[in-house]
């Protein structure tokens, strides 16, 4: 029966955990306006908003610098 409960409770809880940023880098190359949006939340409190994300965001802001931008490649 304890095991039973240990089961639920551990079941419940990892229901309740947050989720990956579901932002990857080709999303945030694509929507620049939420790349200035995350890069604006880790400048402010990176430990809030989660290492990997700012770091999506720096490979975003680099791809976008360097010329990888979809708006690009359409002409």
């Amino acid at each position: 029966m304890n095991k039973l409960m240990l089961l639920m409770l551990a079941a419940a809880l990892t229901a309740c955990s947050p989720s990956q940023p579901s932002e990857t880098v080709d999303y945030l190359v694509a929507h620049p306006d939420r790349l200035k949006e995350v890069q604006r939340l880790c400048k402010e409190d990176r430990a809030k908003v989660g290492e990997e994300l700012c770091r999506r965001a720096a490979e975003a802001a680099n791809r976008r610098f360097f010329g990888d931008r979809p708006e690009q490649k359409s002409k």
